[in-house]
């Protein structure tokens, strides 16, 4: 999915992970506006990696328990870019904050996911 929608990890702290996803036919809605879903995928995509580069991927793996978005301005053309900050680290859980803005630096998108933390059997 990230190769096919042009997903591409441009930056990486100890604060934050992002990424960047064209707006382009791989990714717009029939109407011609970055699809609902395609946010989604950038925003999962971000928080489940930003979620495994805080575990032991020997002992531990991350999967999603929840995820939800609120879209909050249409974009036609150009690049979003996606990042992704913890509100939560816990032993169990984990809470990741992703804010997708279109080029003009305008927030198009904010999402929350729950990431549960399993010990690997």
């Amino acid at each position: 999915m990230v190769s096919h929608l042009g997903i591409v990890f441009t930056d990486i702290t100890d604060e934050f992970l992002s990424a960047s996803m064209p707006v382009d036919k791989r990714t717009k809605q029939p109407m011609g506006l970055l699809h609902g879903g395609a946010n989604v995928v950038l925003a999962e995509t971000l928080g489940s990696v930003a979620s495994s580069l805080t575990l032991d991927l020997e002992k531990q793996v991350c999967v999603g328990l929840e995820i939800n978005a609120n879209h909050l301005k249409s974009v036609r053309s150009g690049t979003v870019i996606g990042i992704a900050k913890p509100i939560h680290l816990g032993k169990t859980t984990q809470v990741w904050e992703i804010k997708i803005h279109n080029e003009a630096q305008q927030l198009c998108c904010i999402s929350r996911i729950t990431m549960a933390i399993l010990d690997r059997k």
